[in-house]
């Protein structure tokens, strides 16, 4: 809440999240402002937020107390191409009336979905600044990748997660001094939140932990033609093999294709006593089950960007995270269920155990929230709308 004498002076930072990865990462930064009395804060929730059918996850956003000022549904019940191609649609007619009637300052998105690039997109038009969090990256498997460059050329301020990354930034065309490194928000969680112990996510999960546990999360792969439930088969055949092993599935994204996942996932725990899936984690518990488990296995880039941090290996499955950074606990295999199945062999092996005490995250070491929060509210606005572009020198 803005504290200052002048109301008009107050710089209006409006936080736009569609989904429960999205807002775990951005959640420390939205209370930095928050408790910033030169600040005032502002949240648009939209995506898989508002969906029944993924948890209803702004309830969550609520819950931490957090007041959301507009709710923008845009999802259609399909998941083909020509559903989130409306999606999109529904997307900028809906942030176009919330960001006329909400007047921000600036506004702060992550990543590079497309409930995002609709906002973005909306927000050009509508000529507020936008800060980007997390871009540079590289996921060569998804359309993603086009999203978030394209969100890159639409924003003003950028936040990154490594030296690599700000150079594609830069790359792009966007000027050094509007380029940040601050690091991956993810791991400011990792530092901040107090996790559950064993038998506190047991009693969570309803779940009991065994012997070996692995975390689970296998999202499509949106640039591969209908790969989605092939791949997902693979995975859980390998998985069935497994013996002595507690899995712990999280759903997939609304993704395209998304929906037949989470079918797929959904009968396999059905006939496994040892399985267990969920719609939504939440952080705390999410980050609670990667301290807690072996390993994790999937194509989500928390196996790359987060889970280092708690030293515990990742399987990366295909080609969805191509790219990105990685740290030496990644075990990248094909998506077959042999390549999957000699995955899971190095992960469990003793000298992939006793080397993950030495691995380092490439992402950093934490408080890449503060440093978000302290440049959106002292960067000068005036004239940031209005961008030249960079010509990167050459090598």
């Amino acid at each position: 809440m803005c504290l200052r004498m002048s109301k008009s002076a107050c710089r209006k930072i409006c936080i736009i999240t569609g989904t429960r990865a999205e807002y775990g990462l951005l959640r420390l930064v939205m209370q930095g402002i928050k408790d910033d009395s030169g600040l005032t804060l502002q949240i648009i929730a939209t995506g898989m937020h508002l969906s029944p059918e993924f948890g209803l996850t702004y309830r969550e956003i609520e819950h931490d107390g957090f007041q959301i000022d507009r709710k923008v549904e845009m999802l259609t019940s399909s998941d083909t191409p020509v559903g989130i191609a409306k999606s999109m649609g529904l997307g900028l007619i809906g942030f176009a009336d919330a960001l006329n009637e909400m007047s921000p300052d600036l506004i702060v998105v992550l990543g590079d979905r497309f409930e995002i690039f609709s906002a973005v997109s909306a927000a050009l038009v509508a000529r507020i600044p936008v800060a980007h969090l997390h871009g540079g990256e590289l996921t060569e498997g998804a359309f993603d990748d086009a999203f978030r460059h394209s969100i890159t050329k639409m924003s003003h301020l950028h936040f990154v997660a490594a030296e690599q990354y700000r150079q594609h930034v830069i790359q792009l065309g966007e000027y050094p001094d509007r380029v940040f490194m601050v690091g991956g928000l993810g791991i400011d969680n990792i530092k901040n939140l107090q996790l559950l112990n064993r038998e506190e996510l047991e009693a969570s999960l309803d779940f009991k932990l065994g012997i070996k546990n692995l975390l689970v999360t296998f999202h499509p792969v949106t640039l591969e033609m209908e790969t989605a439930s092939d791949q997902m088969a693979e995975l859980i055949a390998a998985l069935g093999e497994l013996q002595d092993t507690q899995l712990i599935f999280t759903m997939p994204n609304a993704d395209t294709d998304g929906r037949v996942l989470i079918n797929m996932v959904e009968k396999f725990v059905a006939e496994h006593s040892n399985a267990r899936a969920y719609t939504s984690l939440g952080q705390l518990r999410y980050l609670s089950c990667v301290s807690h488990v072996d390993g994790v296995i999937g194509n989500s880039s928390s196996g790359l960007a987060e889970v280092p941090s708690f030293k515990k290996g990742t399987i990366n499955i295909g080609d969805r995270q191509r790219g990105r950074l990685q740290a030496a606990s990644v075990i990248n295999c094909e998506p077959t269920r042999r390549s999957i199945a000699a995955a899971l062999e190095q992960l469990n092996s003793d000298d992939f155990q006793k080397s993950l005490s030495k691995v380092t995250n490439p992402y950093g070491e934490g408080g890449a929230s503060e440093k978000v929060v302290e440049t959106i509210k002292n960067y000068p606005l005036d004239g940031l709308l209005k961008k030249s572009f960079y010509d990167y020198p050459e090598y």
